[in-house]
């Protein structure tokens, strides 16, 4: 899940891994056990911003039909909202991130795309419009603003089968519209355009032409969609990788300029392995976990 604060000078993103997609750990363990490789990565942005990803232990995952919990943090369906109850310690501050994020959906949708045809990677976008509200024991870091949730479900690496990949949600008056461009190791390319509208309705949509964003600080290429005519830049620096971007992007969609969320991922570079041993320093491991003492 994501979200941006209404004034524009926050945002937060809180991903829960079984199989720790970007864990060091995970792909040196041949990535057979994803059980043993579960987090909850949470990432703050905006004055005092703060990072979060611990890889652990299959002790540390319990799972009902209403939650999800890894250690000291969970995702709990309580009625018709969200609550993710925190407790992590950032990397490299050693600060405590502890508090509660609360997504409040509008509508929870039933669609899935498959991002392969034969089913291997698919994306379930939840709830693509909802109000988020954050409370998080630091300063400054109680806010609301508009909310997004989903999941990506996959049987294979994303690096065996994508080289790169971008997304992007974008609110607007009529509801919110997602983007999701993909290039396939098989030479074949993913165009994924939805409109999800105020209403609970989901439609596909005729997506505006490809158009250049700036490369990100460590140079990862990134594009996204507008209008024909419209230049699209970051109105907010989120997170810079080697091989990734998030940040808050405006561009323009049918006449109406919109900010939302967009990534980048470029997945030849996260292939190699002389990024692993830099991962493994924002990604430290924690194999053990007492229930009983948390």
């Amino acid at each position: 899940m994501d979200g941006l604060s209404d004034d524009g000078t926050r945002a937060i993103s809180i991903i829960g891994f079984i199989g720790s997609v970007f864990s060091p750990w995970y792909r040196w363990s041949g990535r057979r056990k994803p059980h043993n490789h579960c987090c909850i990565n949470v990432a703050t942005y905006g004055p005092g911003a703060r990072w979060t990803m611990t890889d652990r232990g299959q002790q540390a995952l319990r799972l009902s039909e209403d939650s999800f919990q890894v250690g000291p943090s969970s995702f709990n369906w309580d009625g018709d909202r969200l609550v993710i109850d925190l407790n992590e310690i950032s990397t490299p501050h050693g600060q405590r991130i502890a508090g509660t994020v609360t997504i409040h959906p509008e509508h929870v949708s039933s669609i899935e795309v498959p991002l392969k045809e034969d089913g291997s990677h698919i994306w379930r976008p939840f709830a693509p419009s909802s109000r988020i509200a954050v409370d998080i024991a630091r300063p400054g870091w109680k806010w609301s603003g508009h909310g997004y949730f989903d999941a990506n479900f996959g049987t294979a690496a994303l690096e065996a089968d994508f080289s790169y990949w971008t997304w992007a949600r974008l609110p607007h008056r009529g509801g919110t519209t997602s983007f999701y461009d993909a290039s396939r190791r098989d030479g074949s390319d993913l165009e994924v355009a939805l409109h999800f509208g105020a209403d609970g309705s989901v439609s596909e949509i005729e997506a505006p032409p490809k158009t250049r964003l700036a490369r990100s600080l460590w140079a990862v290429r990134r594009e996204t969609r507008a209008d024909a005519g419209y230049a699209p830049r970051q109105v907010k620096h989120m997170l810079d990788a080697p091989f990734y971007s998030r940040s808050a992007i405006r561009t323009k969609l049918h006449g109406e300029e919109v900010v939302g969320v967009h990534e980048a991922l470029d997945l030849n570079r996260f292939r190699s392995p002389l990024l692993m041993p830099m991962l493994a320093v924002r990604v430290p491991r924690r194999a053990g976990w007492n229930f009983a003492d948390s």
